[in-house]
């Protein structure tokens, strides 16, 4: 059940996020702030349904008794919620990637990098400081499977996003524009 949720998820990202390559933002002049936005607006939208998509495959594996879902839910919309914020910088460090791609320079592009893991690294403590909430409101078993349900389907989003972002190695060596 989990296989097939997350293949149904993986290819509603892929269909979701394709519509939208990043690379498409590259060919945008700054003076072009009305399409910005509207890609702004779309990319946000699109987020927005793959968290509800995320939250309903978090639902049909988990689970929850109903005493645990009363405490469960609002938790994880917490989490949620603290993700979001997080991964807001790592769109925004993809984003001005994408954008400038040709014109980065070393400098700037390492700092990029730094921002991305940066924000890797945030993620990464944010998981651990959960652990122990989740736990007070579910079974450590079940924060286990939630914490890899978690990490696979965000995994599957960035794997998506990273095919869609100019410079990516292909297997020639030489970065994709």
């Amino acid at each position: 059940m989990i296989r097939k949720s997350l293949l149904s998820f993986s290819i509603a990202a892929m269909v979701i996020l394709t519509g939208h390559c990043w690379s498409q933002s590259s060919a945008q002049t700054p003076s072009d702030n009305s399409a910005q936005s509207a890609t702004d607006q779309d990319i946000d939208l699109l987020r927005k349904d793959v968290r509800s998509q995320k939250r309903q495959i978090i639902a049909s594996n988990l689970q929850l008794t109903d005493q645990e879902a009363v405490k469960f839910w609002p938790l994880y919309d917490q989490y949620t919620a603290d993700l979001v914020k997080i991964n807001d910088a790592k769109y925004a460090a993809l984003k001005e990637f994408a954008s400038s791609y040709s014109t980065l320079t070393d400098d700037q592009a390492t700092g990029l990098v730094r921002k991305t893991l940066g924000v890797d690294q945030s993620v990464a403590e944010l998981r651990l400081r959960y652990i122990s909430l989740f736990n007070n409101v579910i079974p450590g078993r079940k924060t286990s499977v939630f914490f890899q349900l978690d990490r696979r389907l965000v995994m599957l989003i960035d794997l998506q996003l990273a095919s869609q972002i100019p410079g990516i190695l292909l297997s020639g060596g030489t970065p994709r524009q």
